[in-house]
């Protein structure tokens, strides 16, 4: 199986059309007269002629004039600009699957949530079938049977291989659903642009009193953030799981790479983002998952999807990264761990010095937006860097701290990455102990999948390119002043 996907149209042929209502993202920020920083991942962009002042009107929502297909259009491809759609939908143009294996309590309540909808159960060989199939003809759903358990990617591929209407919905069988159809509509609403191939929700803990329950709906492993936009890898939002997931059927083409067990969503996200397609994550749609049901299952868990990275960095290389920063930035954050910031306060000198340079042009106060990109950058650098290393190094920063001289230095780090989840979210002790059981399960499976892979890329930090060089750095602070004569 190549798992080939079709390409996306190609962005000129696809601009959005005049009338279409589309909202800056909150996030994207003006700099002086001709720079709208932003996006995902982030970048600085330069809006020459009236661009600018249709980007602003586009701040608080406006409609795509006639001229500004093709802006709009751009913007919307770098994550600056998201259309606001309105959801329109025949639930006859999607088929709804659900895998399942054994978990009949969890699917009998979600078939009676889809009532009204096209739905196939792939039973993944359930040690009971006849209680799989009993449900399935209960509710008037289609029943494909696997005498084999192939596993998530498997089931999804054979359910999507027994259906035919133009969107497929994935769902597992244990999320829960307020109100099916507004999910669908909403869901689907991002697929009214062409070059979107898939949509999906947030996905949080669903409610519960014990400890486990508590972490989850705080920090479940599939909840992508409070954020919404687009998927991108190196973004904001990486990936998204594929628990609840909105498909257009030709982008899906041959689906799901089926010799993966965990991962075969990221997979599939980052084929279709290499093939042109855009998948959009809608963090204002809200369902729900469950904790697993005992600590064991729930370290399995996570050890599982760390083990993954192993298996995906052979086929995507660097975006399995643990961390992606160029050197400078990590040098600079190196230095305020070891007591020496002078070392960074020298970096953002000379990376903001080489900015205003590059920016004096079309810059009125060319040192200020300078400032503003490089200070606050390296700035909010930090905790992500803190927050990367504890996620995959966390044991190896423990044992660190085993050493004397390095237990200081080793514990401010593990503590620094450890909290950095609490930065929208209260602390408690219990969590605390969850996260640090979490990180530790998650970097163990990391090492065990890139031992397995026989590949250092889901270990080997990304070192991203810089215009800063060494000499740069090194150069003295002060030059003197050559004059037209030769004279100093």
């Amino acid at each position: 199986m190549s798992n080939e996907l079709p390409q996306a149209p190609a962005p000129v042929e696809a601009p959005l059309p005049v009338g279409t209502r589309v909202s800056l993202d909150p996030e994207a920020r003006f700099l002086d007269r001709s720079f709208l920083t932003g996006g995902s991942p982030w970048r600085l962009l330069r809006l020459p002629g009236g661009s600018r002042a249709v980007a602003e009107r586009w701040r608080g929502g406006d409609r795509v004039r006639p001229g500004e297909e093709r802006f709009a259009r751009t913007l919307v491809q770098q994550g600056l600009v998201h259309p606001v759609t309105h959801p329109r939908i025949d639930t006859n143009d999607v088929d709804v699957v659900i895998p399942v294996h054994d978990d009949v309590v969890a699917l009998r309540i979600l078939l009676a949530d889809l009532a009204g909808l096209h739905v196939t159960v792939v039973d993944d060989g359930s040690p009971e079938p006849a209680l799989v199939e009993a449900l399935a003809r209960e509710s008037g759903a289609t029943l494909v049977r696997l005498d084999e358990n192939l596993g998530p990617a498997g089931a999804r591929n054979a359910g999507a291989a027994a259906t035919s209407r133009p969107l497929i919905w994935f769902l597992d069988a244990d999320i829960s659903l307020d109100n099916a159809h507004d999910v669908l509509h909403r869901l689907a609403g991002q697929l009214s642009d062409p070059l979107v191939s898939a949509s999906a929700p947030r996905i949080r803990g669903g409610v519960g009193r014990s400890a486990r329950d508590r972490f989850e709906r705080n920090f479940s492993p599939l909840d992508m953030g409070p954020r919404g936009g687009l998927v991108v890898p190196g973004g904001t939002v990486a990936y998204v799981p594929s628990a609840c997931l909105l498909v257009r059927r030709h982008a899906f083409g041959e689906g799901f790479d089926e010799t993966l067990r965990t991962g075969e969503d990221v997979d599939l996200l980052w084929r279709l983002h290499d093939r042109g397609w855009l998948v959009r994550y809608d963090a204002e749609v809200v369902v729900t998952h469950p904790a697993r049901t005992s600590w064991r299952h729930w370290w399995r868990q996570r050890a599982g999807y760390g083990r993954s990275a192993g298996e995906l960095a052979r086929r995507h290389g660097a975006r399995l990264a643990p961390l992606r920063a160029d050197r400078w930035t990590l040098l600079a954050w190196t230095g305020v761990l070891v007591g020496r910031p002078a070392i960074g306060a020298r970096i953002v000198r000379v990376a903001r010095d080489q900015l205003s340079t590059k920016v004096a042009e079309h810059a009125d106060q060319p040192s200020e937006v300078a400032n503003a990109i490089v200070a606050r950058g390296m700035l909010r650098a930090g905790l992500p860097l803190a927050r990367a290393l504890v996620r995959t190094f966390g044991g190896v920063i423990l044992l660190a701290a085993l050493h004397p001289r390095l237990r200081r230095r080793a514990l401010l780090l593990f503590g620094v990455g450890t909290l950095a989840r609490w930065r929208s979210a209260r602390v408690h002790p219990t969590d605390v102990v969850l996260a640090v059981a979490d990180d530790l399960a998650y970097g163990l499976g990391v090492a065990h999948g890139a031992w397995r892979a026989r590949s250092l890329d889901a270990v080997r930090p990304h070192l991203t390119p810089s215009s800063v060089t060494l000499r740069d750095v090194l150069a003295p602070r002060w030059r003197p002043r050559i004059g037209p004569d030769g004279e100093r």
